[in-house]
């Protein structure tokens, strides 16, 4: 057997069907049986349970209940949480926000929610002379924020009310929303189109269009291209947002 996408020799038969016996574990709807999962994986009983007896001394799976079903290990959340404290949608997203930056020529921001607001995990500056007052770690509101405003878009009905009994709707320039019934109408758009538009609404003479970086319901981020309004016309703002799709669908495949 050779691996598809480096047609190099894959070693160690045994760890793809003890791959192929977790995958069935992990999307059965109830914890399979031996009998259960001989009768759905092309692998031979006897071999079945010689893996499995191996992946439980390894803590990979568990077996419980009168029924001896089978279930994947708890080892799997310390992985989990390893996995989480490594990963970096900073390190992930750096080459390809760079690229919208140098295609748009203005400057492009990367933020995570943190607490109810929006927290700046990456810049990178236009190359212009005239730059955009905001530094990494930084925070913003989420409903005056291009970047915010594309996760809020993206709440449940229950989870978007909670984060709105906990906020208030401030201006923060003449053009922020500050009715809670206005701010559900732009998000309703937000949510439509994919991206949001934020016109002067966080502050002053700024131009910004944010998109969400969401996968399998986990929220990653948001990113965003910012620029002063007087270097935008209609059709470098259309730029905007189909660079930044172009560039939101290469992140999230690697999510």
């Amino acid at each position: 057997m050779k691996n598809p996408s480096t047609n190099q020799p894959l070693y160690g038969v045994v760890l793809l069907k003890a791959k192929t016996i977790m995958d069935f574990i992990s999307q059965a709807q109830f914890p399979p049986t031996l009998r259960e999962i001989s009768a759905h994986v092309s692998i031979s009983k006897p071999t079945i349970l010689k893996i499995l007896n191996t992946l439980e001394f390894c803590g990979f799976v568990r077996r419980e209940g009168t029924e001896k079903q089978y279930y994947l290990g708890t080892i799997f959340l310390e992985y989990a949480d390893k996995v989480s404290k490594t990963f970096s949608i900073k390190k992930l997203a750096h080459p390809y926000l760079a690229e919208l930056r140098d295609s748009t020529h203005e400057t492009v921001n990367l933020g995570v929610v943190e607490q109810n607001a929006m927290t700046l995990l990456e810049k990178l500056e236009s190359p212009n002379s005239v730059k955009l007052v905001s530094r990494i770690g930084g925070k913003m509101h989420m409903y005056s924020s291009a970047m915010g405003k594309t996760i809020l878009a993206n709440y449940s009905e229950k989870k978007l009310a909670d984060y709105l009994d906990n906020v208030s709707l401030q201006a923060l320039t003449p053009n922020t929303i500050t009715s809670k019934q206005d701010l559900y109408r732009n998000l309703e758009q937000v949510k439509k189109q994919g991206y949001a538009v934020e016109n002067a609404e966080n502050q002053l003479d700024i131009i910004c269009v944010g998109f969400p970086l969401i996968k399998s319901d986990r929220v990653y981020g948001a990113f965003s291209v910012s620029a002063p309004n007087y270097r935008v016309d209609q059709a470098k703002l259309q730029n905007f947002i189909t660079s930044g799709q172009t560039i939101q669908e290469k992140i999230l495949q690697l999510l």
